[in-house]
């Protein structure tokens, strides 16, 4: 499972380290899926099983499956880890996610995003906002009563 946030380092080539937490989750694979976004300017990423269970998803789609499918497996890159769970970002996507100099992966429980580190706090910072009125509205609702 992939979670919390851990900053890494870019260098001018695109290399970066898989946060060591993130790499126990990948179980030992020495590849890692990512592609851009179609939500925000970050990057998406996950293990082969996560490609595997949006295959199946997708695969009960009707008009929208060739979308996704473009915008997900058309668009991913294999990136095989080193020793030492670096790897090489392209720069199609260092682009799509303002990649420079540092990256923050930030867990979400069977994937992970990539982000520009100010982004994802802008992210974050709404996400909790929303999350808090979303709480107040279950509150004002009260207990469901049962049938």
């Amino acid at each position: 499972m992939f979670v919390g946030t851990h900053i890494v380092g870019v260098d001018g080539k695109g290399r970066c380290s898989i946060p060591a937490p993130f790499r126990a989750a990948l179980q030992g694979a020495d590849t890692v899926y990512v592609w851009p976004s179609y939500k925000a300017s970050c990057l998406e990423g996950g293990d082969l099983a996560l490609l595997q269970r949006y295959q199946a998803a997708m695969t009960r789609l009707e008009e929208a499956r060739d979308d996704f499918e473009y915008a997900i497996f058309g668009e991913a890159r294999p990136l095989e880890c080193d020793q030492t769970g670096r790897v090489s970002l392209p720069e199609i996507l260092r682009r799509h996610a303002g990649l420079e100099g540092q990256a923050a992966f930030t867990g979400l429980s069977d994937r992970f995003e990539i982000w520009n580190p100010p982004a994802l706090e802008e992210r974050v910072l709404a996400a909790r906002a929303r999350a808090m009125q979303a709480r107040a509205l279950l509150r004002r609702q009260g207990p469901q009563e049962k049938s």
